[in-house]
């Protein structure tokens, strides 16, 4: 990424960002456009606006980005972002089997709903709440023993060998693991299986600690087609209709006689 057109062509892009509450929308366009990260993040209301430019071998694209609310009393709001998107990231929490379901009626809206040529990613957040997790602990140091009477010192000995030893180290390390994996909700098989039966980009990602969070707006770049106009459909066909009638009044044309005429042009 870099913030610097030079000569290379840019690309304007809308993108915006669907999926249940809390599911770390709003973190990861943080760590995308701000390469930051909040813990205490403040739900959003009705949608944020930010931009950031991703710079690809032969081009640029500037993801204009609309970062949505998820809570379910502004759904009504979404048509209106995500209307003439080139690109949607939908998210879900892989800690939560629930906002898989949702992600996934995002999906068929936008199928249904949205530009027919849009690029989608599904993403899966939160990956390092279930692979940050080493599953290791280490056993308590023992407290230094106090000085005791030397007739106690043999008996005070046995005892503290009885008492230090610790568990097999492979026990404890397995109880880590089972409880990092418990975390886990949304299987990585499962929900690339529906990606690819969707015909959806998949990631898993971290906004906390960056994972993946580049790749996946320079895979979402990589898919926006080349020929992606640079201004508003509104704006180009305002500028045509400009340049049409500069062109007739430089040539002369009477636009009313050319209607008449039986070789009248194409309109």
């Amino acid at each position: 990424m870099s913030n610097e057109d030079g000569p290379v062509k840019a690309t304007q892009v809308k993108l915006v960002l669907l999926g249940e509450a809390a599911v770390g929308k709003s973190s990861l366009v943080m760590r995308f456009c701000s390469n930051d990260f909040n813990e205490n993040t403040s739900p959003t209301i009705g949608a944020a606006f930010l931009t950031q430019k991703c710079r690809l071998e032969n081009r640029i694209v500037k993801f204009e980005i609309w970062d949505t609310a998820g809570q379910e009393r502004f759904h009504s709001l979404a048509p209106m972002y995500y209307r003439n998107a080139a690109a949607a990231v939908v998210v879900y929490d892989i800690t939560k089997a629930s906002s898989l379901e949702k992600a996934k009626a995002w999906v068929k809206e936008l199928q249904r709903q949205a530009n027919p040529n849009i690029v989608i990613a599904l993403v899966g957040n939160k990956l390092d709440l279930v692979s940050d997790e080493s599953g290791a602990s280490v056993a308590p140091k023992s407290k230094p023993a106090a000085e005791e009477p030397a007739n106690e010192a043999e008996e005070s000995e046995t005892d503290a060998e009885d008492d230090a030893t610790p568990p097999p180290p492979a026990t404890t390390a397995a109880a880590g693991d089972d409880s990092s994996d418990s975390l886990r909700q949304v299987s990585k098989e499962e929900a690339d299986e529906y990606a690819k039966e969707a015909k959806l980009l998949f990631f898993e990602a971290s906004a906390k600690t960056g994972a993946n969070v580049s790749e996946l707006f320079t895979e979402i770049a990589k898919n926006i087609p080349d020929e992606t106009p640079t201004k508003p459909a509104a704006a180009q066909g305002q500028a045509g209709r400009r340049n049409g009638a500069r062109q007739g009044a430089d040539s002369g044309v009477d636009l009313g006689e050319r209607q008449q005429g039986k070789k009248g042009g194409c309109c």
